[in-house]
């Protein structure tokens, strides 16, 4: 009995061996169940809490574990597309937009990405958030031999002034590239949309580049520009133009072109804006308003006040005057001698510095107890001198002026930064010190030491050399390399950093005040640190800033590298300063545009220093 009874239970075991299996696991859920009510209270909620506290950090874990897998991803698709290893490290240059995008000032979409390549493209190119990057240019994930990958003609040091005056023409033979073929005859390339910009219709990238040209011997672009001075250019239009803006891009830019060159073609042209400009004058206290209508012969202040900025109508001097020496006709140097006498009577003033604002009927300042050397007001300390190295240094108001607004900068606007004491310069608002500063300020080292070169006291040179510095910080201590438009410095003890950037103002406009000073510093120094700054710059333009279909973009943030947002727009004076500023900076030649015969308007145009029997006679 007993075999077949042990028979029976192996069948039956043999049959019933999935539920034995199930019932097996329904054991042990009870037996986990079971022991898990064994716990005590304390100890069901430490489990608990540990098992929550590990979900919370997986969470928040996701978005820095995919975004390094995409990396790896994206790292694997480069090396895929290449034709070969790339064997170095190149600056991402931004491509446009697939598609061309209305004229409006937004033109690129951070959230949106080209689908595909565009036809024409190389291996390799894949879509940047709105733009495209060369695959094989690219700078992430390199930091293993991440020295090996750097070329020996990326270090300053190394670098011979052939190629870094060769590097500056290629840039500008870049950027206008994408001029030429995508807005040639307008003012203003928007290199992502393959578009343009207009201001006032009358070419201003082309004019302001046009002496740019000269300079770094570009001669085939320089005739085909001039070409088009010759056969397109007329001021004879229907349109409001910027009195301050035209004079110094249109004005200012054949004037030094005409000088360069000695071709009558820019002076005519010069004659023609110039005498269309003066209606600008016509207003009851002889400072001028803001906007000139060019074809109709009229002129008028902004729709909203009646009110000129102290910059805009003390920084059309110099190319005025120059306007009167050439054709000896004495009305726009008076025109615009008027109004430096009538601000140097005027009240308001603080030890020298001048308010923001000026009425166009009363010829008072407005706005009174803001004090800036910032935008409204910079360029009038910039022209006080200027106009007295211009007149061959006889004209001692203009030195007394200057001078005495130093003075006032040092006293008022002058402090240091927390951590490393750098000197910079603030604003004063009723009384209130404010650390904002400018990039547009940046042009004050340069001005300081140009005034130290032409006999103003040494200090002058020293205070240059230290805002320098803080210039240049301002591009250092910026993840891209680039400076933003406007910074905070930080006061006090205990800082981690120098320079603070609010969000408003990250931006980057491509704008040229930092490397003038740069020019002028290494000009009268030699010191090799300024020519080194400043091939840095125009690295990180390259990297951050070039499209590669032609032209550069300003960009929005200067604290992202991943994506500095490119805002679609060159602004002339990418091409009129920042690059001239550049090329002269590396350049060995003193006698290239040199500071003993030519003084640099606000937009980079060289005009002559007057000979002493020229300036007489202006008087």
């Amino acid at each position: 009995m007993h075999s077949p009874s042990r028979k029976d239970f192996v069948s039956v075991t043999f049959t019933e061996q999935r539920s034995n299996y199930n019932n097996g696991k329904q054991w042990r859920r009870q037996s986990c169940w079971r022991k898990w009510k064994q716990l005590s209270r304390l100890q069901r909620s430490l489990i608990l809490f540990t098992l929550v506290l590990l979900m919370i950090c997986g969470v928040g874990s996701y978005p820095t574990v995919t975004k390094y897998l995409r990396g790896k991803a994206l790292q694997m698709f480069n090396i895929v597309q290449q034709k070969k290893p790339p064997y170095k490290r190149g600056p991402p240059i931004l491509n446009r937009l697939q598609k061309k995008a209305n004229a409006s000032d937004t033109l690129v979409e951070k959230d949106k990405a080209p689908d595909g390549k565009k036809e024409g493209e190389g291996e390799g190119v894949i879509s940047w958030r709105g733009a495209v990057i060369d695959a094989d240019q690219t700078t992430e994930d390199t930091k293993d031999g991440e020295n090996k990958d750097v070329p020996t003609n990326q270090e300053p040091t190394l670098l011979t002034e052939a190629s870094q005056l060769e590097a500056v023409r290629d840039a500008f033979r870049h950027a206008w590239k994408g001029y030429k073929d995508f807005a040639w005859g307008h003012d203003e390339l928007r290199p992502i949309s393959k578009s343009y910009g207009e201001w006032f219709g009358l070419g201003l990238t082309l004019i302001d580049a046009l002496d740019t040209m000269w300079i770094l011997g570009l001669k085939a672009e320089f005739e085909e520009a001039k070409a088009w001075v010759a056969t397109e250019l007329s001021f004879n239009k229907n349109v409001d133009v910027n009195l301050f803006e035209s004079t110094i891009r249109i004005l200012g830019g054949l004037l030094s072109t005409y000088h360069l060159t000695r071709d009558t073609l820019f002076l005519d042209k010069a004659k023609d804006i110039g005498s269309r400009l003066m209606p600008a004058f016509n207003t009851p206290s002889k400072i001028p308003y803001s906007d000139v209508n060019i074809g109709k012969g009229t002129a008028h202040p902004p729709r909203w006040t009646s009110d000129s900025t102290v910059a805009e109508v003390t920084s059309i001097q110099l190319e005025f005057r120059e306007l009167s020496h050439l054709t000896q006709d004495p009305q726009y140097q008076a025109a615009v001698g008027e109004v430096m006498t009538q601000v140097h009577k005027l009240e308001g003033k603080l030890d020298g510095l001048v308010p923001m604002f000026i009425n166009t009927n009363s010829g008072q300042f407005t706005h009174q107890g803001i004090y800036t050397l910032g935008a409204r007001a910079d360029s009038y300390y910039e022209y006080l001198l200027k106009q007295w190295i211009q007149g061959g240094k006889k004209e001692t108001q203009f030195l007394e002026d200057y001078l005495q607004a130093v003075e006032g900068v040092k006293k008022n606007l002058l402090q240091k930064s927390s951590p490393n004491g750098l000197t910079f310069v603030g604003e004063l608002s009723h009384g209130q010190f404010s650390p904002k500063m400018d990039h547009l300020v940046c042009f004050l080292p340069g001005t300081l030491a140009l005034g130290a070169h032409n006999g103003l006291p040494a200090d002058h040179m020293d205070l240059a050399k230290q805002l320098m510095e803080s210039c240049y910080q301002m591009y250092a201590q910026m993840e891209t390399g680039l400076s933003p438009e406007i910074v905070h410095f930080n006061m006090h003890q205990g800082s981690i950093r120098d320079v603070d950037v609010k969000l408003a103002d990250r931006h980057n406009l491509l704008r040229p005040e930092t490397v003038e000073s740069l020019f002028y510093l290494y000009r009268f120094t030699q010191d090799r640190k300024y020519r080194d700054w400043g091939w840095e710059i125009l690295q990180n333009f390259n990297k951050y800033t070039k499209v590669s279909s032609g032209g550069y973009t300003s960009i929005n943030n200067v604290r992202d590298p991943d994506y500095p947002s490119p805002r679609d727009k060159m602004e002339s004076f990418f091409l009129g300063e920042t690059l001239k500023y550049l090329f002269l900076l590396f350049s060995n030649d003193t006698s290239l545009v040199s500071l003993d015969e030519y003084v640099f308007n606000t937009e980079a145009h060289p005009l002559p220093i007057w000979p002493a029997a020229a300036t007489a006679t202006a008087e």
